[in-house]
């Protein structure tokens, strides 16, 4: 990742390739913290109230200080405006700040977009299944903090494999989401996605996608689905913040074919992304 601009709470704009964060902040030393990433068209934020919301929400289930809403939506403000840059993407991260101290910490990213995008939307992604010891939802279930080394090492296991990205899947064989990506497939007019009840996170994106579908000519069936669903769709695909809907051309080294819908809800995030 290429860092553009770097805002933090209480400091305001900090020089990104200068040190930032305290050894002692609780986000590094227990990886107790939240975080959002949004995609930035136009300069703008795309839904950021809605990635705040869920910020909160994250804030709530890992017992972090309450934070200052108004303070990061000024700090976003603040980095993209030193960024400068149309297209790039978001990130915040929220903190308690350095132990026993309670004075939580905001930290506002803007980064440079992946070169390769584009590209790997045209040519589509492989994924592996990598199973979870998971069948219900834990305490921190749907919660998007920053204890991310599992999805890191998911990520890092895929590309050691051949593939690019990974899906977890629970004991039972139930398809969960992607490290970074909720998980889509079609057979006929109906799309299906895991269900939020499954722990995994309710994405922005994910949203946006829901509501699209519709006036796509497609049907919508969230619920609990077995990995051979997956490997058995007419068409796959991803959907996360930055790398939008990703169409996914293989799983554990079997073809799934090319498909329109992925197609079809790419456009329609971007329409929706430029009203």
């Amino acid at each position: 990742m290429t860092l553009l601009a770097l805002a933090v709470s209480g400091r305001g704009l900090v020089d990104p390739e200068q040190p930032a964060v305290f050894a002692d902040d609780e986000g590094f030393l227990r990886g107790r913290g939240a975080f959002e990433t949004t995609r930035v068209y136009g300069g703008r934020a795309f839904r950021l109230d809605e990635h705040l919301d869920r910020l909160a929400q994250s804030g709530v289930r890992l017992r972090l200080p309450e934070f200052d809403r108004t303070e990061i939506e000024a700090l976003v403000a603040e980095a993209l405006g030193a960024a400068g840059r149309d297209d790039a993407f978001v990130r915040v991260y929220l903190t308690p700040g350095r132990e026993r101290r309670g004075e939580p910490q905001a930290f506002v990213l803007v980064g440079e977009l992946p070169a390769e995008l584009e590209a790997t939307r045209s040519r589509g992604i492989g994924l592996i299944s990598v199973p979870v010891g998971l069948d219900a939802p834990g305490l921190l279930g749907g919660v998007k903090s920053t204890s991310y080394a599992l999805n890191m090492v998911a990520v890092d296991e895929a590309r050691r494999r051949g593939a690019d990205d990974a899906v977890f899947v629970s004991t039972a064989g139930t398809v969960l989401e992607g490290p970074t990506t909720n998980i889509w497939w079609r057979r006929g007019p109906t799309l299906y996605t895991p269900e939020l009840e499954l722990g995994i996170l309710a994405g922005v994106t994910r949203s946006v996608l829901l509501q699209a579908a519709p006036g796509l000519g497609y049907e919508v069936a969230e619920g609990r689905f077995p990995l051979a669903d997956l490997a058995g769709a007419e068409e796959a695909f991803t959907s996360s913040s930055v790398r939008e809907v990703m169409p996914v051309v293989a799983l554990d080294g079997a073809p799934i074919p090319a498909g329109p819908a992925a197609v079809a809800l790419q456009a329609a995030l971007r329409r929706a992304a430029a009203a």
